[in-house]
C-alpha cells in the first residue's frame, strides 16, 4: 500500500520539490519492504533450495524491472508523467489486489494453531 501511496505525491511533483521528495521516500520504502518481505517468504521454504529460490527471484525482479522501464518509456511517450504515475499506481494496486486475494495461501504452516 506504501507502493501504490507513492504515486500521488509523484504525480504532483511540478508543484514543489518537497512532494517529489516524499513521493520518492515512499516508493523507495516501499519497494524496499516488498523486497524484504519477498525473501523472507524463500527463506521460510526449503531450506536446501534457497540459493536457486533466490537465483530465480533476482532473474524474476530484473526481468520485471526491464518490463517496467519498457512499458514506463511507453506511456510517457503517449501520455507524459501522469501517465508514468498512472501506469505505476495501477501496478501496484494490481499487486495489492493479487496480494489480498492470495494472502491465505501464502501463511506458514507454523502460523496456524491446528
Amino acid at each position: 500500500s506504501i507502493l501504490l501511496l507513492a504515486w500521488w505525491p509523484l504525480s504532483l511533483m511540478d508543484r514543489s520539490l518537497g512532494i517529489l521528495l516524499i513521493g520518492i521516500i515512499l516508493l523507495d520504502l516501499g519497494g524496499q519492504a516488498l523486497h524484504v518481505t519477498n525473501q523472507s517468504m524463500i527463506f521460510r521454504t526449503r531450506p536446501e533450495a534457497h540459493s536457486r529460490l533466490v537465483g530465480l527471484y533476482m532473474l524474476f525482479y530484473a526481468v520485471g524491472s526491464g518490463l517496467g522501464a519498457l512499458g514506463t518509456t511507453m506511456a510517457y511517450a503517449c501520455a507524459g508523467w501522469p501517465g508514468v504515475c498512472l501506469l505505476g499506481a495501477s501496478v501496484s494496486l494490481l499487486a495489492l489486489v493479487f496480494w489480498w486475494l492470495t494472502r491465505a495461501s501464502h501463511r506458514c504452516p507454523r502460523d496456524n494453531p491446528d
